[in-house]
Formats: structure tokens, sequence, C-alpha cells
């Protein structure tokens, strides 16, 4: 596998513990019953609570933009120095994202989603 591959998988990795957080700091705000529920009642958690459950949709979204230019490299066989700088940023600036959209950082968590905006539209460019 791949360095390239490998953070992807980090990154798959990464959203799996932030969505096993969104779920266990919404127990004690929206509670267990309703949580196995069909949710026919719309609730939304509030502060960290709510903050996870933003930071993980983001998450998912990042994840349908990175995926697709890792695997574009993986497929053209095209991974360079360059091309794992990019990812190892993207990676980076995710991780920081979340850490920072958890504890209420404004604007931090906006300059790393731009850093990894910017890395993954710089694999794009390179996928070209």
């Amino acid at each position: 596998m791949t360095s390239e591959l490998s953070i992807l998988a980090l990154y798959g990795l990464l959203i799996v513990i932030v969505l096993l957080l969104e779920v266990l700091l919404a127990i004690p705000e929206l509670g267990l019953p309703y949580l196995v529920s069909p949710r026919d009642e719309s609730r939304e958690a509030t502060g960290t609570g709510g903050r996870t459950r933003r930071a993980a949709l983001n998450c998912v979204y990042g994840m349908a933009l990175f995926a697709p230019a890792v695997l574009i490299l993986a497929v053209q066989n095209a991974f360079t120095a360059t091309t794992l700088l990019a990812a190892q940023a993207f990676l980076i600036a995710r991780v920081i994202y979340v850490v920072v959209y958890l504890t209420g950082i404004p604007w931090i968590r906006t300059l790393s989603w731009t850093v990894s905006l910017l890395a993954t539209a710089w694999l794009y460019i390179l996928a070209l």
C-alpha cells in the first residue's frame, strides 16, 4: 500500500472515531432510547455534541472529495513526493480541523479546513 493510500485509510479511521464520538456525546443529551429509535421526532444535540455532528458531516464531505483524487492518482500510478506532501497536509489539516471544531476555536478551524481543501484541489490538479 502506498503512503497516499495509507493516508486515505487513516482519514477513514479518523471519520470512524469522530462518528463514534458523536454518538457517545449525544447519549447524555438526547438519551439512548431516542438514539435507538426510528427518530421520527427530530432532535439535535447542542454544544460539543452538536459540533461533533457537524464535524463528522464535514469529514464525510472531505472524504467524498479526497478519496477520488487519491484513487485517480493510484490508477494512474502517479504518486510523487508532491502528491505525498499534499496528502499529508490534508490529513494533518483535517485532524486539526476536528480538534479545533470540537473545542470551538473558529479561525483555526476555518484555516485548517482551507488547507485541506487546497491540498485536495492540488491532488486533482496533479492528476490532470
